[in-house]
């Protein structure tokens, strides 16, 4: 441990991803991939096995993570608008910069602050981040340009830019925290040459939920969105080995940049004191029930991995995981505790830390996915326990009338069997709407005012007909992708 490292302020790395699913790493059980240095995480901390992410797109995930709040008080989406330097004043980022922390942040930005753009470098000490989706090519990454002769691939540029930050942030006598969220393995699919022996000629194993015909029982308004188009378009129904080892190699370099990172740490004597976090920004569906792509409540494209490792913890070391029910919303008060800072009120997360000292606990009973990208059919809210996940599909036209999904996800993992119309579940399903109706509730109550945001409870509610909701409610400008 560094000389001047303080036990009660530790150092924190918080390390996202674009579009990793929880299937593609060694340690939630697939045994096709190499993640060696994720694996490693999961094993010196603890794997949460019930991750989610409240939006599963990125520009949403990304508010979320930042602010610790549901998208509806965040006010940032496509087609929806961007974030208020009100809302940004709460964030981590700014948080703990104010209550002493260095700051780095590089990757993919994600957000558009009003008045500000995608550029955030005012409010870190360290930056190399980038607007919109940002470059696989390490030099069209203006920040990140000095570091494209020796990587000149974005994805390890990201892990030596987090080696440079560690080094310049231990000789200051105060804490950091490094921010890096990577543009893989997002598509195009563009994966560093260096690797492409790792997967060369690998066959993989399909999920076994894979396929158009596992999707049948699935709502139509699922249907409507690219999502369903994807399937095909990127090759999953045909090409599924090629497409999958293009997905798994991008997140090989990942795994690389995560070694290089936690090296340094070793190296500069601090990492007894730094609590390492990654994740990623939401799921991908990669052919299960004949989609592509994320956005929908399928848990391919909620769930994502969470790795976290404290060594300051009674946990670390010991290879546990957590059934504990989180979500993105949690990442900003986690990152406040840790750092010993005040949590906001307005935050809708809750902190972690508590997990790190007692795995096995739950910190809350239910946990709420928002979509409101794409098309009006595909738009929805969803509720979730543990065990149980709950949607509402609102839309309806000549060819599809609202309708309902219950999934028992404890005993029904790949959601292959809706219970809403099974009279053995009415129970649950009264249970589930109760939740559902609660939340829609709160969202009514909290949603940004003037926003686009107050008129989803109005076409999310199940108890008002159809033909009394204005389906102009709640459009996205098509231009705003």
């Amino acid at each position: 441990m560094a000389k001047d490292s303080d036990p009660s302020r530790p150092n924190i790395v918080y390390l996202m991803a674009d579009d990793q699913n929880f299937g593609s790493v060694g340690i939630y059980g697939n045994t096709e991939v190499q993640t060696p240095n994720m694996d490693k995480l999961g094993e010196d901390g603890i794997v949460f096995d019930r991750h989610y992410n409240t939006t599963a797109i990125c520009m949403a995930s990304r508010g979320n993570v930042f602010t610790g709040m549901y998208e509806y008080k965040t006010g940032t989406n496509f087609g929806h608008g961007h974030m208020s330097q009100e809302v940004w004043s709460k964030s981590y980022p700014v948080l703990l910069r104010e209550a002493g922390y260095a700051t780095a942040f590089a990757g993919k930005f994600g957000i558009e602050i009003t008045g500000l753009g995608f550029d955030g470098s005012q409010f870190f000490d360290s930056w190399g981040g980038g607007p919109v989706q940002t470059n696989y090519e390490t030099k069209k990454n203006k920040s990140m340009a000095k570091y494209a002769k020796e990587y000149p691939h974005s994805t390890v540029s990201y892990g030596a830019f987090g080696q440079d930050f560690i080094r310049d942030a231990v000789k200051q006598d105060k804490p950091f925290c490094l921010s890096i969220s990577f543009k893989a393995p997002h598509r195009p699919t563009t994966p560093d040459p260096q690797f492409d022996h790792i997967y060369a000629g690998k066959k993989f194993t399909k999920p076994a939920n894979y396929g158009r015909e596992n999707g049948t029982h699935l709502s139509e308004q699922s249907k409507q969105g690219r999502q369903y188009a994807r399937f095909t378009e990127w090759g999953y129904d045909k090409n599924y080995d090629k497409v999958m080892a293009t997905y798994y190699q991008q997140i090989y370099a990942i795994d690389v940049a995560l070694g290089m990172i936690r090296e340094e740490l070793e190296k500069q004597g601090v990492a007894d004191n730094t609590v390492v976090i990654y994740t990623s920004d939401n799921g991908f569906l990669c052919g299960s029930h004949g989609y592509g792509s994320k956005v929908l409540p399928l848990e391919e494209a909620a769930r994502a991995p969470l790795m976290i490792f404290d060594p300051r913890s009674p946990s670390a070391g010991k290879k546990i995981r957590s059934s504990a029910l989180t979500g993105n919303i949690d990442f900003a008060p986690t990152m406040l505790e840790l750092a010993g800072a005040t949590i906001p009120e307005n935050m809708d997360g809750v902190s972690l830390v508590p997990l790190l000292e007692e795995p096995n606990k739950d910190l809350r009973e239910q946990l709420s996915f928002i979509n409101v990208f794409g098309p009006d059919a595909t738009k929805s809210l969803t509720v979730l326990t543990k065990d149980v996940k709950y949607t509402y599909w609102w839309y309806g036209n000549d060819k599809m009338e609202p309708t309902e999904e219950l999934f028992h996800l404890g005993k029904d993992p790949q959601e292959m069997n809706n219970l809403a119309k099974n009279p053995e579940a009415a129970s649950l399903l009264n249970t589930m709407r109760k939740k559902y109706d609660s939340q829609l509730s709160i969202w009514e109550k909290e949603a940004i005012v003037g926003s686009r945001y107050q008129t989803y409870p109005t076409l999310f509610d199940r108890n008002i007909p159809l033909e009394e909701k204005d389906f102009n409610r709640g459009k996205q400008d098509p231009n705003k992708r």
